[in-house]
């Protein structure tokens, strides 16, 4: 008999699992967008679940070249995922100094993303959007597993990131910018473009 699953499961979404994907989620927004995906299938080897001060969670699922599959729910089994999103990775660097993370994280507290120095445009800020005064990011911890039956995560990551959106004819596109510094890792500066996913765009 298999043993019970201890990690949450997203409308069948877990580690080492398959998910199907409607690429019509991105071919709608035509040339506007940066987002592009050579697929439509997603072999998730990595979870990570992030819990929110006010009772939330965060779901992710990841492929071995780090797209990302996020779900949004009230329960920690994540049996009630809404708000689902795709990300692919843009950019990916090593902060050479203090100084270049203070300067990232002034960058990710502006009212928009300027996104020029990474050949990306300029997207508003999604979250606090009732202010164009400047925000400090939000941070939080995930933590990463690598097998569905783990008790404990293989890596634990703190995060300082903002959610930026931009309006296209077709729909919307997302930015995710973060600093991410694993437990006992180096720190990196990490950008994602994201779309947002209906229920039926996906399954596993």
């Amino acid at each position: 008999m298999e043993p019970a699953t201890n990690l949450a499961m997203v409308r069948n979404v877990t580690v080492g699992r398959t998910v199907s994907l409607d690429p019509l989620a991105w071919q709608r927004l035509g040339e506007e967008t940066r987002f592009t995906l050579d697929r439509d299938a997603l072999e998730i080897t990595g979870q990570g679940v992030i819990a929110l001060d006010d009772g939330k969670y965060v779901h992710r699922f990841y492929t071995d070249d780090h797209i990302m599959l996020q779900a949004m729910s009230d329960e920690a089994d994540g049996s009630d995922g809404y708000d689902f999103s795709l990300f692919i990775p843009w950019s990916s660097a090593y902060p050479p100094s203090d100084r270049y993370r203070r300067i990232w994280r002034d960058r990710l507290s502006e009212p928009s993303f300027d996104g020029a120095a990474e050949d990306l445009p300029i997207y508003p800020r999604f979250w606090f959007p009732e202010s164009d005064i400047r925000q400090p990011p939000v941070t939080l911890w995930e933590s990463i597993f690598d097998d569905r039956f783990a008790t404990k995560p293989y890596a634990k990551i703190y995060q300082t990131c903002m959610l930026y959106a931009r309006d296209l004819s077709g729909g919307r596109e997302m930015l995710l910018a973060l600093e991410m510094e694993p437990d006992g890792g180096e720190v990196t500066h990490e950008l994602m473009v994201g779309i947002p996913l209906e229920v039926g765009e996906f399954r596993a």
